[in-house]
């Protein structure tokens, strides 16, 4: 036998609704960013470069450490996002160093 149906109050649902369109902008917005980190990737690699980059990391991480705290949200949070977003990045673009040396 099927659960019965709740109702959902309408607050709810609203907040839901905005939920659900943050989320969809956020994955919009991730897939421009590794679509500008590819590029980068592909230039890191034309010229040698090594596909982590520390210092530019660590200046990264403490920027939007500084956002964070500025939009009242837990810094802490935001550098482990960070973090997987750009191991993420780093692994895509030792793949493309790892294309381009082939093809050389």
């Amino acid at each position: 036998m099927n659960a019965p149906e709740r109702v959902v109050p309408a607050e709810l649902a609203r907040l839901r609704g905005s939920i659900d369109n943050i989320d969809a902008a956020l994955i919009h917005i991730l897939a421009e960013r590794f679509k500008a980190t590819q590029r980068v990737g592909v230039l890191k690699a034309e010229l040698g470069l090594p596909a982590s980059d520390p210092g530019r990391e660590a200046q990264q991480v403490a920027r939007l450490r500084e956002l964070a705290r500025e939009a009242d949200l837990d810094p802490v949070f935001a550098e482990k996002f960070l973090e997987f977003i750009v191991g993420e990045v780093i692994r895509h673009h030792e793949a493309i160093a790892h294309d381009h040396a082939q093809r050389a």
